[in-house]
């Protein structure tokens, strides 16, 4: 009875959680801690917990398919992961292997059109899981619908540090000049094929760091992170809502800052032409979410001429570019 009454509450608090989300984020990275404490409090060996983990991984393309997320980033092994003993490491080895093959098989992921892409140093890896990554990548390499990446071998400051030997090459070579160098070159060099930019990670296990993952996609995106406590087999749908509700927040606070901003820059505009503050104003609102505009034109000086006049030539030179 306390069962069913528990899986009761926990549905009902899951078709809440999904009403409260929005849109979500459209790129999310998950780092999947805590496998080896699960088996251990389990009682079992440390494989059980990887295969465990990898059963979650499957469950997130679901939840994010639901959600309309476009793309999904697990990191799967890092390159700190080599250190762990062999008997460790070929376990992972195997499972990473046979979900790879699985996944580019899998009726769903073509059905879905899911692209499968591998991040990290994959020539440190055995080859058979080059040849898996091979194969997984060339299996679907012709869709867009959504993408998984899977971060194998992977380390942000190594991937940081292999885009500037290779911009330093370009340069030595003669194929790049130092003020040619801009964000779009070093995104070139990162990673083996283009990502987009991560709009929240989410981290399981309790730790509450994000581990050198997606350094330059991430902080450069102020991407929102979330933290829990759940060891990833672990790892549930309302745990995943959860994570998005806080993405969801962080980014209604960033849109009420711009707001707020947007509001405080016309208020310090009361002493110039009246014509001048409505230019600026037309372009704050082009920039601002609907909730701001309304606060925006609130603000500015009464102007005796019709909003949905074009600006002249005249009014445009006056006015400027607005920062």
């Amino acid at each position: 009875m306390y069962s069913w009454v528990s899986r009761q509450l926990r549905r009902a608090y899951e078709q809440v959680l999904r009403r409260e989300v929005g849109e979500g984020p459209t790129h999310v990275g998950i780092i999947q801690d805590g496998n080896r404490r699960y088996a251990r409090k389990q009682g079992g060996e440390t494989p059980e917990g990887h295969q465990a983990g990898a059963n979650t991984s499957e469950q997130v393309l679901n939840w994010c398919e639901e959600l309309d997320i476009s793309e999904l980033t697990l990191y799967a092994f890092s390159t700190e992961n080599f250190d762990r003993p062999l008997k460790e490491r070929e376990p992972l080895f195997d499972i990473i292997e046979s979900k790879l093959y699985e996944l580019a098989d899998s009726q769903r992921v073509h059905d879905a059109e899911v692209c499968i892409r591998a991040l990290g140093e994959i020539q440190r890896l055995p080859e058979r899981i080059q040849s898996a990554i091979e194969y997984a990548e060339t299996e679907t390499n012709q869709y867009s619908g959504f993408r998984l990446n899977v971060a194998l071998a992977y380390g942000g400051r190594n991937e940081l540090l292999r885009a500037a030997c290779d911009v330093t090459a370009a340069i030595e070579a003669g194929d790049l000049r130092p003020k040619e160098i801009d964000v779009e070159t070093i995104e070139s060099h990162l990673y083996r094929q283009p990502i987009r930019d991560v709009d929240l990670i989410i981290r399981t296990g309790g730790d509450e760091r994000t581990s050198n993952f997606l350094p330059w996609h991430a902080n450069g995106n102020e991407a929102a992170v979330y933290f829990c406590a759940p060891y990833w087999p672990e790892f549930s749908k309302i745990d995943f809502l959860r994570g998005i509700r806080t993405y969801e927040a962080r980014e209604h606070s960033w849109q009420q800052t711009r707001i707020e901003r947007a509001v405080t820059l016309i208020q310090a505009l009361g002493d110039i032409e009246i014509a001048e503050a409505h230019g600026i104003g037309r372009r704050l609102r082009n920039q601002l979410p609907d909730r701001g505009t309304e606060k925006v034109t609130d603000k500015l000086p009464i102007q005796h001429v019709s909003e949905s006049k074009e600006p002249t030539e005249t009014d445009q030179a006056q006015t400027g570019p607005a920062d």
